[in-house]
């Protein structure tokens, strides 16, 4: 008989979501979807605001990433009043900025990578559930789970120090930011949070490398599980700075194919609807984009730690650099398709997140007092940067009340939509097909193929149109009897 798998709720991800597997009389995958059950409307409700408002409001969709969200909206906001899209800003708010943005980069790839995805890597998939989790790293490997603690700190003090608040800041306002950093705070970022030498920028880098030597030690030791699971061939898009160089807070957009051939040459981040498409699907309230000329079926493509080493030509810090060329050799100079090796990618981005804070940290102009500039101001505003996660864009339209009367936001884990449902499916069909018995361990196989890209589901979830409720009959067979929709 036609079996119907259901993993729900996918655990050790940001968000609600489930998985449905359906197996065909002779147990082979014939389907894998994951949906996306929860809905935020924020591109509804956030309309009707004032627009300076935005920056606050729109990060209230994530209490993991609020300061990408924050970032993307004031870049829309400087466009808006006529300060440019986040590249116009006095030295001391642009540098502000970055120095917020990089502590969030840092914190976020720390907590997935430690408190998320290393249960797998340490124990196995098919370890006991209650030792693989968080608790089990504490546990069985406490100076690994201390510092994995630290480092979050640090990323977090530093987003307190530069946007007022650990999470849910302000600091970032249209035209600027609303503080800079002092002299005594820069020190202890540099020499040690209340004077302890495991929250300094220098120990950071350290143990940044340190977890990069951690996952390729693994990596020598599990070669076939990394390299092989939920493998396949995709595009690869995110932004790059007009020298080709990984910059995760501006930059133009530039895509390649899984041959590394490039699909799309560094447009102008305020050009991105010449460059993306949506598409709905009835079963999921996560959209699917594409890029625009490749078409639905041919032009999705991931974004990500893993696509942003596939599209830079170079990363701008020494130690990050040094490991890239590593990364790229592995592939003999190809885009790296393999989507285990995110966590990877993610590490290479933590060690260039600690080396750009430090770097940041000695620049005088954090210490200057010109925070805010404007310009003319127009009624339309884009922001693009790069989130952990990936590519976030952040769309506005504001009417002459100064109330914003459109927003479309297309976030790092929608970009990433097709190729999670093609790795859950790859992990299904590997792991269940032609096996008469599904087991706990088989099925956390399918959440690891998810958590390798790090979702964050409530950050992803809205609608376009309608919400129709549905309700499907079924006989004892699992044959459909009726289906009735209400909302359409």
């Amino acid at each position: 008989m036609a079996q119907k798998i259901t993993i729900e709720p996918v655990t050790r991800v940001e968000g609600h979501g489930k998985v449905t597997i359906h197996l065909d009389d002779n147990h082979q995958v014939t389907e894998s979807r994951l949906h996306i059950v929860e809905f935020r409307g924020f591109e509804r409700f956030v309309c009707g605001r004032p627009f300076w408002e935005a920056p606050v409001l729109v990060q209230r969709l994530c209490g993991i990433c609020p300061v990408s969200h924050h970032l993307a909206a004031a870049k829309a906001m400087d466009m808006l009043i006529g300060a440019g899209d986040g590249n116009g800003l006095t030295p001391v708010a642009e540098k502000m900025r970055r120095l917020m943005h990089y502590g969030q980069i840092f914190q976020s790839h720390v907590l997935h990578f430690f408190h998320l995805a290393s249960p797998d890597l340490l124990f196995g998939m098919d370890a006991d559930p209650e030792r693989r989790n968080v608790i089990g790293v504490i546990l069985e490997h406490p100076e690994l789970a201390k510092q994995a603690v630290l480092m979050r700190k640090y990323g977090q003090e530093i987003i307190a120090a530069t946007a007022g608040k650990k999470i849910h800041g302000t600091g970032a306002i249209p035209g600027g930011i609303n503080k800079n950093l002092s002299l005594e705070e820069r020190d202890a970022f540099l020499n040690g949070i209340n004077g302890n030498p495991d929250l300094s920028a220098d120990k950071m880098i350290e143990w940044s490398e340190s977890a990069l030597a951690l996952l390729l030690d693994y990596h020598s030791s599990h070669t076939d599980f990394l390299d092989g699971f939920a493998a396949f061939p995709s595009n690869h898009l995110s932004l790059v700075r007009p020298d080709g160089a990984l910059d995760l807070y501006h930059g133009v957009i530039r895509a390649v194919d899984a041959q590394g051939k490039r699909i799309v040459n560094d447009v102008d981040s305020r050009d991105y609807l010449d460059v993306v498409e949506e598409e709905v699907r009835s079963w999921s309230y996560m959209k699917f984009p594409y890029i625009k000329e490749l078409g639905k079926e041919n032009g999705w493509y991931r974004v990500g730690p893993l696509a942003r080493l596939n599209v830079c030509d170079f990363i701008p810090t020494p130690k990050a650099q040094q490991e890239l060329e590593r990364f790229r050799a592995y592939t003999k100079g190809k885009p790296n398709n393999m989507s285990m090796h995110y966590h990877w990618a993610r590490l290479i981005e933590t060690l260039h997140a600690a080396e750009m804070m430090k770097e940041l940290l000695l620049d005088p102009d954090l210490q200057k007092t010109d925070l805010v500039t404007k310009g003319e101001r127009c009624g339309e505003g884009i922001g693009l940067l790069e989130a952990p996660r990936g590519t976030l864009f952040h769309h506005y339209q504001v009417n002459e009340q100064d109330l914003i009367t459109m927003c479309n936001l297309i976030v790092s884990t929608t970009n990433n939509n097709e190729p999670m449902n093609r790795a859950v499916n790859a992990a299904a069909v590997a792991q269940m097909t032609g096996k008469a018995e599904i087991t706990e361990p088989m099925m956390n196989a399918v959440e690891v193929a998810i958590r390798a890209y790090d979702p964050c589901l409530s950050c992803a979830t809205h609608a376009m149109g309608q919400m129709p409720l549905e309700v499907t009959l079924y006989d004892a067979a699992g044959a459909v009897v009726d289906q009735q929709r209400k909302g359409m």
